[in-house]
């Protein structure tokens, strides 16, 4: 197994300020509430995200800031907080989808983003989890968007199928990410393993320097477009895409429900390419644990317009996160803050709210 541990500082590092923005956050929110009733109303939820250069980070930035009610702000007909009064939520960064389920699991976080089929197999105990044992108390709060899955090849690379990465240095994702699973499950679609190749366990940044670098053939990283490391590497060197647009892919789909067929868009990427592609969907999930109101709350938070406003301005996926698809691909229980707040606003029905 290959590792280049000297590029995980670069990771470090751009986390570090974002863990003090946080902090600050806090504090300042502290000093603006009013005398005594900070500490008494003022409550922390976490958001396990994903690693700083994929799209979990920040869209969890965008929402954390948009569902926090700091004590002491303004009230949101006046221009100030449309979020939850008193709760500060912190985007907090990690490898991915298996690392916030694991964490949700052990309660050191209050909620995070996973991809459609690694929480469905979490829930049930299936797939990567069907030893360990199902997650019962998992629950959603909604689906988000579709995640894209991206093999990155250079723009003069003989590979054209995913077949083609025999015998190549390939980083198939950081360990205990979502990307590390689906990327295991497409190679099996095409015959490989991992024994089949040169296999790097890297984050998207670290991975698009070794790229630049000439020290990787490819690699593989699932998410939504535009992710930071592909476009700052698409500005950098001339990349490509490869397609999924064989029979191979076409069966693979066809064998697991939660893969579905998608294209990279013209504008994804500068000067790459659409090409058809695979697609997963990124979910928000949390624990039954966590109190009704306050996901009641969230989910509010979350659907009002002036968040729907601040995704759609800060992120090009953020403009997919409508409520419209707030229950597509949803295959676990939604959580009963969630599902009240659904049923409030009529997408659940009181008959369908008795089955989920």
């Amino acid at each position: 197994m290959s590792t280049r541990p000297g590029w995980r500082p670069m990771a470090e590092r751009m986390l570090g300020p974002r863990l003090a923005v946080s902090v600050l956050l806090a504090a300042l929110a502290l000093a603006l509430a009013p005398a005594g009733a900070a500490a008494q109303d003022l409550r922390f939820f976490r958001i396990g995200t994903g690693t700083t250069a994929g799209t979990y980070f920040p869209i969890g930035a965008i929402l954390a800031n948009a569902v926090s009610g700091p004590p002491g702000a303004p009230p949101c007909e006046l221009g100030g907080s449309c979020g939850v009064p008193g709760l500060i939520a912190v985007a907090q960064a990690s490898s991915g989808s298996v690392e916030n389920i694991a964490n949700i699991r052990d309660g050191t976080i209050d909620s995070g983003f996973s991809q459609a089929d690694i929480v469905t197999w979490a829930y049930t105990g299936t797939g990567l989890y069907a030893e360990d044992g199902p997650i019962a108390d998992l629950r959603a709060i909604a689906h988000l968007y579709n995640e894209l899955i991206h093999v990155v090849v250079p723009a003069d690379s003989p590979v054209e199928t995913v077949a083609d990465l025999r015998g190549r240095r390939v980083a198939l994702g950081d360990e205990g990410s979502g990307t590390l699973i689906d990327a295991r499950l497409v190679l099996e679609a095409y015959g490989l393993s991992e024994a089949d190749l040169d296999p790097f366990y890297l984050a998207p940044a670290p991975a698009s320097d070794a790229m630049l670098e000439g020290t990787l053939d490819a690699f593989v990283f699932v998410g939504g477009v535009p992710l930071v490391a592909v476009e700052d590497l698409a500005r950098r060197m001339p990349i490509r895409l490869v397609a999924f647009d064989d029979p191979v892919a076409e069966a693979l789909v066809a064998r697991i429900p939660f893969f579905t067929m998608a294209t990279l868009p013209a504008d994804g990427y500068p000067d790459v390419d659409p090409v058809p592609t695979l697609a997963v969907g990124a979910m928000w999930v949390t624990s039954a644990n966590v109190d009704e109101e306050t996901i009641y709350g969230l989910t509010a938070a979350l659907w009002h317009p002036a968040t729907q406003a601040a995704l759609r301005n800060g992120h090009p996926r953020g403009r997919e996160i409508g409520i419209e698809n707030a229950l597509r691909g949803v295959a676990i229980p939604l959580h009963p803050g969630a599902l009240r707040y659904y049923r409030d606003v009529g997408l659940v029905s009181a008959a369908d709210a008795e089955i989920k």
